[in-house]
């Protein structure tokens, strides 16, 4: 099943913030200041990958 766009909730209130949804088999994301724009587009195993970085801190600065 396909899902609507969605904001992390810890996006704040200023909405600079990327938008996540699951389509087509895919992991998509997009701008949410400029949602006409560009849609990067990742396979499951990818998309668990990166998200799994973020957990581990792998892409803290």
């Amino acid at each position: 099943m396909d899902s609507a766009w969605r904001k992390s909730t810890r996006s704040g209130s200023s909405g600079d913030c990327v938008e996540a949804r699951y389509v087509d088999h895919a992991a998509q994301v997009r701008d949410s200041k400029d949602q006409a724009g560009p849609v990067l587009s990742f396979n499951a195993s990818t998309w668990t990958g990166f998200v799994h970085g973020i957990k581990i801190g792998q892409f803290n600065r």
